[in-house]
């Protein structure tokens, strides 16, 4: 039939078409159509060859059918379509990508209108054209509510993992030491070598959302960082990120300007729970305007020191007791040589960097072995100041 420019088609349909357009619906055939599907389902990309049954494809096909021809005589559907949240859900466990089942389920729509154009005759095609505008939402409604039900699905699949990973995580922290067997086998689960070395890295208060934020940037740049909380501490830890030149790098070496602790695992999982407890004890020592990583070759002798006052061991009593028979202003002199004879091991360096000759540096560092009784260029007893200064 040609169109009438004069009076152009309608896509309502009119209340006389309701007969004829039930008889076409009685003439689909929900067997064909689900044959028709299937051909082409198997050259959409995630279903050649098909991660189910075919079985099964065929099974939810025609129920599929079976419910968008319900719908078509009911002008759409008012309840949820139970086979939408059949093929979502199984989908979304076979590990079907989404846009591959998109694809798959938009198909009906192409095998659902070629069928109707093959039943109708000639007279049909004004009807057909009035009818266009169900089919779509009809085919949608069902496609809308098969994605939601993936989506979902979906979802719950990343909970049930995540609280698996959680657990096996939170049982390295339940154990002194796990068995090297209990340490593959968190680690195969983790994706982890189990002996590889791992950064582990803990932030306290309100350093953890820095953390959290870079933890972010790293799983969107391809990273693998798993978390615990450890008391009041979140601890992470992933794979040493090796790839010079990468954005994985740039983001390892911005996540060392955090404050965070950082302490290297090298034995993998089985050190996990040692370099986690040490990593937070790192995280602990930061004071209020110090910025970067807390390393361990940056903090050990703070720990140190914080361990031998918890023990009541005093450090440097005797020093600032030898000290205080100074002047305030040679007091001064002398722990501004050795801080910096400490700090640089080196006395030209030092008498550079204090503006003073050798000499002079070398005389305050005597002096101050003299009234002490600790020698600053003799490593064993500079030690101690290390400790004490830290």
């Amino acid at each position: 039939m040609t169109p009438d420019p004069l009076h152009p088609l309608s896509d309502t349909p009119r209340p006389g078409d309701r007969r004829r357009w039930l008889e076409l619906l009685d003439r689909l055939d929900v067997d064909e159509l689900t044959d028709t599907f299937l051909t082409l389902v198997r050259k959409v990309p995630g279903y050649d060859p098909a991660p189910v049954p075919s079985a099964e494809l065929r099974r939810t096909g025609r129920l599929s059918f079976s419910a968008l021809v319900d719908g078509l005589r009911a002008g759409g559907f008012d309840e949820p379509i139970t086979v939408s949240a059949d093929v979502g859900v199984s989908r979304a466990r076979a590990g079907i990508p989404l846009t591959s089942l998109m694809t798959a389920i938009r198909l009906d729509f192409t095998v659902l209108w070629e069928a109707l154009t093959r039943v109708a005759e000639s007279g049909d095609a004004e009807l057909l054209v009035r009818h266009t505008g169900i089919v779509l939402r009809t085919v949608d409604e069902y496609v809308g509510q098969t994605q939601r039900a993936y989506v979902a699905e979906r979802e719950r699949m990343r909970e049930e993992e995540a609280s698996v990973r959680q657990g096996l995580i939170a049982s390295l922290f339940r154990e002194p030491q796990p068995t090297e067997q209990h340490a593959q086998s968190v680690a195969v689960e983790l994706g982890l070598p189990h002996d590889a070395p791992l950064v582990v890295i803990a932030a306290t208060d309100l350093d953890i959302a820095p953390l959290r934020v870079a933890i972010s940037e790293l799983e969107r740049a391809g990273a693998t960082v798993h978390t615990h909380h450890l008391g009041d501490a979140l601890v992470a830890f992933t794979r040493r990120l090796e790839l010079p030149g990468s954005r994985l790098e740039e983001l390892g070496r911005q996540l060392l300007e955090l404050r965070v602790g950082v302490v290297i695992a090298a034995a993998g999982i089985a050190d996990l729970r040692r370099s986690a407890a040490t990593a937070v004890e790192l995280a602990h020592l930061f004071g209020p305007d110090e910025e970067g990583a807390m390393t361990w070759g940056r903090g050990w002798a703070r720990l140190a020191a914080r361990s031998l006052l918890a023990a009541g061991r005093p450090i440097l009593a005797d020093v600032r007791l030898a000290l205080e028979r100074c002047g305030d202003a040679e007091r001064t002199r002398l722990e501004e040589a050795v801080r910096s004879y400490l700090r640089t091991g080196s006395v030209g360096v030092s008498s550079a960097e204090l503006f003073c000759h050798r000499n002079t540096l070398a005389n305050r560092l005597r002096r101050f072995a003299e009234l002490t009784g600790v020698d600053p260029t003799v490593p064993e007893q500079a030690a101690r100041l290390v400790v004490g200064w830290a």
